[in-house]
């Protein structure tokens, strides 16, 4: 796969918009193609909207000081909007396609089986789905080992991180190809089995419905349970992983605090997994003992404590947070 292939993305809502962004920004031309038969003039204002919004976009990431202002308007040029009647010219020159058009299975299989059969054999076509597995919709793509699930995090041309499912039948080194694509406009891909949710969707629903639960429960104020998240919890694990993190204060603190958590408040969603007795008992807690769910056993401890604390120094300077002491001087 080449480094400035062009991108067709089925579809030129916000996913294909957000998706054309990132894709043109890192220097590849991008063609959102319209899946719906339209007359000229609800084409031209669909093409309109869309491009609208990549301009406005590209316009904000120079406010923000991603890009020069004279950069914005040659980006802009690398994105284009073809009506469902230029589908097969601009999928016949597609050496990757995203699909990204409404959460409806048979809607997306419909879509994706007439793309399928208009690329060449081997061009890899994903789904942005964040709902449906890809082997729900494998069975209608042409040579479905070079299908998989993509999934991007919105804003998709900001999220560094973008979850990559593949199927039964997808090849190895079509995820490989992907992961290539995608580190090289600077994402950071991770690769989760086809299971609902993926990986993030599954925890922020999670966490997302016990912030709301707490707030019905009078426990705090929304306002503050989002700062004690904004400051605590997103705080922490932006530098640490959430399993990073379980090793770095040991999986037996967990073990205990999910018994307690889950007999005083009375409900099963507290308790820990199996995982957590089971390698409490194997004796692998952490970093005290040089293994958790992560193997440190070949690192430098210090260094790597070093590190991660040294990344939060950086992020309390981000939030004007970082005080010098205060010292006594006579």
């Amino acid at each position: 796969m080449t480094n400035r292939i062009n991108i067709a993305c089925l579809g030129a809502g916000r996913m294909g918009r957000g998706i054309a962004v990132a894709f043109a920004y890192a220097g590849h031309r991008v063609t959102m193609i319209d899946i719906k038969a339209r007359s000229a003039e609800d084409f031209t204002r669909l093409e309109t909207d869309a491009l609208g919004e990549v301009s406005k976009t590209f316009a904000s990431l120079s406010k923000l000081g991603l890009l020069a202002e004279a950069d914005v308007d040659p980006l802009i040029a690398r994105v284009s909007v073809v009506a469902a009647a230029g589908r097969d010219a601009a999928l016949a020159e597609a050496g990757m396609v995203f699909e990204g058009v409404p959460e409806m299975v048979e809607l997306k299989r419909e879509v994706l089986a007439a793309a399928s059969s208009q690329v060449g054999p081997d061009t890899i076509i994903a789904s942005t789905t964040s709902t449906i597995l890809v082997d729900d919709l494998s069975g209608a793509i042409v040579n479905p080992r070079r299908f998989l699930n993509v999934h991007w995090l919105n804003p998709a041309y900001l999220i560094p991180l973008v979850e990559i499912s593949p199927g039964k039948a997808t090849d190895p080194a079509v995820i490989d190809d992907v992961k290539a694509l995608l580190e090289g406009i600077g994402k950071v891909p991770v690769v989760c089995a086809a299971t609902p949710g993926f990986i993030v969707p599954r925890i922020q629903a999670l966490a997302m419905n016990e912030a709301a639960r707490m707030v019905e429960e009078g426990v705090a104020s929304a306002e503050e349970i989002d700062k004690a998240i904004r400051y605590g919890f997103g705080f922490r694990y932006a530098v640490l992983g959430l399993l990073e993190f379980i090793d770095w204060g040991g999986g037996d603190i967990l073990y205990y605090a999910s018994r307690y958590l889950e007999g005083a408040l009375g409900s099963e969603r507290y308790r820990a997994p199996d995982v957590i007795s089971r390698n409490m008992h194997e004796g692998r807690i952490g970093l005290r003992t040089g293994a958790g769910f992560l193997d440190y056993s070949e690192l430098d401890i210090d260094a790597y404590r070093a590190k991660r604390l040294q990344a939060m120094v950086d992020l309390l300077r981000h939030f004007g947070l970082a005080r010098p002491p205060v010292l006594d001087r006579n």
